[in-house]
């Protein structure tokens, strides 16, 4: 009858840091492939938030005849503008203008220049510079 010898029981130093090693690189290449999914996500948020907004903003349109002036923006929706034009059944659509997923107003414009007939609404984007990039609701 054989004895059996301490050493053949558990794991040596080199089995352990081999297996903490091949984990190390496994959660990083996860991480790594995950990186794009997270402008992926801000993108889609920006397009959700032009989607409530315009829908405010369309309402807005309804009770007052016109949408607001560039220049009363889409805090229309939530304080009642001074500036001509006046709205005249004016009410609070929003609580608050939701920030883009990098923490800038969205940007209004009316006329539009994509829309012509309505009005811009976009989201500068990551870059916070109005160009060729940004997001709005003129991509359909």
């Amino acid at each position: 009858m054989k004895l059996k010898s301490k050493r053949n029981r558990g794991f040596t130093l080199i089995e352990i840091m081999l297996v903490i090693g091949i984990v190390v690189v496994l959660m990083g290449s996860a991480i790594f492939m995950m990186g794009g999914t997270t402008e992926f996500a801000k993108e889609h948020r920006v397009r959700s938030d032009l989607q409530q907004i315009a829908t405010q903003l369309k309402l807005y349109e309804i009770q007052n005849y016109s949408p607001p002036s560039t220049e009363q923006g889409v805090s229309a929706l939530v304080t009642k503008p001074r500036t001509e034009p006046v709205p005249r059944r004016w009410s609070k659509l929003m609580d608050d203008v939701p920030l883009d997923p990098w923490g800038n107003v969205y940007q209004y414009r009316y006329p539009g220049k994509h829309n012509t007939d309505s009005f811009d609404l976009y989201s500068l984007g990551k870059d916070r510079v109005e160009s060729e990039d940004d997001i709005g609701n003129w991509d359909g």
